[in-house]
């Protein structure tokens, strides 16, 4: 399984998310400690917004712990919003286009968990993709392939928000398994934003979603994985089957995520 964290809040050199904490992304890179497997070292991405509405992307196939440009770029770029991801994979390739986040337009996503038996499933997801979007999809992942489909429902159908977009494309998907008769779960912790309001979901179709924290302070938010620093009672977990909603201006809550299933 994957680890990543998202940031919203004031201006900050993503180094004091990414680099610096003490369990920082990189950290957790090497040892992991709320995941399947301790290392993540299948490539690594970051993505952020600067003064335009699109996201800056980096992306490496590399380990995120031997990659010294990538703690040069945290150091000196500055963010109102950004994502990082470190990547394990679930048995897609070990490529550029496979790691996290991934972007469309002013979108950004990244994702921690599994389509289970996905090679069985993949022509049938990618067939949600809409043929606007498909030529968008870079890589071979569900990751993506969920991202864009979600990017399609929400633009075929205008009275889709973010949360009932993704929840209509998990509930798909969820039926295609079950008709295919899959037994491997549908994992899927993740976060989207649009450069403005950041979702972020933890759900799935067993009772292992993997783990979902969040902190909010002084206007600043950050979500995680697992907490970047020792001071546990700080970061508060996102109950399984529901999504954290921050949009800008307003603090942070915590719903209810709703699968059709």
């Amino acid at each position: 399984m994957c680890r990543w964290v998202a940031y919203r809040g004031r201006p900050v050199f993503m180094d004091e998310v990414v680099t610096k904490p003490c369990h920082s992304l990189i950290r957790q890179s090497v040892q992991a400690t709320q995941a399947k497997t301790g290392t993540n070292g299948d490539g690594f991405g970051i993505g952020w917004y600067g003064e335009r509405p699109t996201p800056g992307l980096y992306r490496e196939l590399r380990p995120a712990w031997s990659d010294d440009n990538l703690l040069s770029l945290c150091e000196q770029v500055q963010s109102r919003m950004f994502f990082a991801h470190v990547r394990a994979s679930t048995g897609t390739a070990t490529s550029r286009a496979n790691c996290h986040p991934f972007a469309h337009g002013r979108h950004l996503f990244m994702h921690n968990g599994q389509v289970g038996c996905y090679a069985t499933l993949r022509r049938r997801i990618e067939a949600m993709v809409p043929d606007a979007l498909y030529d968008a999809r870079t890589g071979t992942t569900d990751s993506e392939a969920i991202f864009l489909a979600c990017l399609g429902q929400a633009e075929n159908d205008n009275q889709l928000d973010a949360v009932s977009a993704m929840a209509k494309v998990l509930g798909d998907v969820s039926a295609m398994m079950k008709a295919c008769d899959v037994c491997e779960p549908l994992r899927f912790t993740s976060a989207l934003t649009d450069g403005q309001t950041l979702h972020a979901y933890r759900w799935a179709s067993d009772d292992k979603a993997p783990t979902l924290y969040f902190r909010e302070r002084d206007n600043e938010l950050v979500v995680v994985s697992e907490p970047l620093d020792d001071v546990v009672d700080s970061w508060i977990p996102v109950p399984q089957a529901h999504v954290l909603i921050a949009q800008e201006g307003k603090p942070c809550r915590v719903e209810p995520f709703r699968v059709a299933s």
